[in-house]
């Protein structure tokens, strides 16, 4: 097995040269075939999955070529891009709209003008934005790791890799036949409805279709090969409805949950709701076209609810009929930790202790017959939590403990870690637990 320096080596070659392909990994076989589940539509892959969260981003800069091959070198079984426009309307693989924290336009004079103050889903937002940029523009960037003081590795590599787009991804991806591709959608509604560019003209940019439409022009739509993913439940909804059936496609579908917790919500903090639900103007009539059935499973108005309200048995269940094949939960709604005051921001050590509780929100998701990929897992201290002995949990403590209480697969940082991890137990043990059932239990 090659060390991780010389894997790194490999991944930037690759990109250097195209994209050409690596030695596959032998512990990341190809993906199995996508097989209809008892609503029909593609089953999620009967193992358990090792996401790469925005590529290896714990030891490359986050969303590069370079941090995704580096992923597929390591095994993971798909890599992840997140997705934002440009103003000529390519998708490009950013963590954010907002680019400052990931690249270096802060630093680039020629774009001084750019900086602007917006409302990106209710939060004031200060920076640059991608709206705001043509592709051409977008390609004099270089990536940056946002958090160099944590990930010195990663840092070193700032300055030197380009913003991909989503189809050069793809194209990446299409080469290694043993990965696949997880995209989210970044603030659709924002980019749709709500927002503006830096003109005050509309960005009305549908990267819902966008996404599709970059699928189908790849030939990247094998269901075993393509997962989507969004925070709004209203475009997972538009796509299982109309925008997948309208492409001749049937892709599983992710509903990512932000903050359940009522008690840590705070109000405008942009991570306690779905977006597309904050709208004041929606009335009873759109948000039942939008959202059929919410209402019934509710029991009330799903004007203003919160993650919270996604995620009981009702809702899940209806979330699972309607267009879900899988949540993403914070991993923080599964297992229960507390904040470790008075800890310095820049300071590389656990910020959390854990309660010891669990809560149920895993075993309903899969009651419910929903695949369960919580996020995101890194290994640096300051992400870990303390036990309740007081001692550091381990990324791979955290994620076997995970796939203990059911989960189906992970977001990770650090690929290398996540696979490790996966292959810890017993052969038999991870079967189990992929391919665990409704009102079973796993064996500790």
């Amino acid at each position: 097995m090659p060390t991780p320096a010389q894997i790194v080596l490999i991944a930037v070659a690759a990109v250097v040269v195209g994209c050409a392909p690596m030695p596959e990994p032998t512990s990341s076989p190809a993906p199995a075939p996508a097989t209809a589940d008892a609503m029909g539509r593609p089953a999620l892959s009967a193992r358990v999955l090792v996401i790469a969260h925005r590529g290896a981003s714990g030891y490359l800069p986050e969303h590069t070529l370079a941090a995704y091959a580096l992923a597929i070198a390591q095994g993971a079984d798909f890599i992840e891009p997140d997705l934002v426009p440009t103003r000529d309307g390519v998708l490009i693989a950013r963590h954010e709209n907002e680019l400052s924290a990931t690249t270096d336009v802060g630093e680039r004079p020629e774009f001084a003008d750019r900086r602007a103050t917006k409302i990106i889903d209710g939060v004031r937002v200060e920076g640059w934005f991608s709206e705001d940029f043509t592709l051409a523009e977008i390609r004099t960037l270089r990536a940056r790791t946002p958090w160099p003081a944590l990930r010195p590795e990663a840092a070193a590599e700032d300055g030197r890799h380009p913003i991909p787009t989503f189809a050069e991804v793809l194209a990446l991806a299409r080469a290694h036949p043993s990965v696949g591709v997880y995209p989210e959608t970044k603030h659709p509604s924002h980019f749709e409805r709500t927002g503006t560019r830096i003109d005050g003209t509309p960005i009305a940019t549908d990267i819902t279709r966008l996404l599709v439409e970059t699928l189908v022009a790849a030939g990247f739509t094998d269901p075993a090969r393509v997962v989507i993913q969004s925070f709004e439940p209203g475009n997972l909804i538009r796509l299982r409805r109309e925008i997948l059936p309208a492409a001749g496609l049937d892709l599983p579908l992710v509903q990512l949950l932000g903050n359940v917790d009522p008690a840590r919500a705070r109000p405008g903090d942009g991570f306690s709701a779905p977006f597309d639900l904050t709208d004041p103007a929606l009335d009873a009539a759109t948000l039942d076209a939008r959202y059929p059935g919410l209402a019934k499973a509710l029991g009330r108005s799903p004007a203003g609810i919160g993650y919270d309200a996604l995620a009981t048995p009702a809702t899940l269940a209806w979330m699972r009929a309607t267009y879900a094949d899988g949540i993403g939960p914070w991993i923080t709604n599964l297992v229960a930790r507390e904040a470790i005051t008075g800890i310095p921001q820049d300071a590389n050590q656990p910020r959390a202790r854990l309660t010891g509780a669990v809560t149920p929100l895993l075993a309903d998701a899969r009651r419910a017959g929903l695949a369960v990929h919580p996020y995101t897992l890194r290994a640096e201290p300051a992400f870990l939590a303390l036990d309740p002995n007081g001692e550091i949990q381990s990324v791979e403590v955290a994620a076997i403990q995970l796939l203990e209480l059911g989960a189906t697969g992970y977001f990770i940082d650090h690929p290398d870690r996540g696979v490790a991890a996966r292959g810890r137990g017993a052969p038999d043990r991870v079967e189990a637990i992929a391919n665990h059932r409704p009102g079973t239990r796993s064996k500790r």
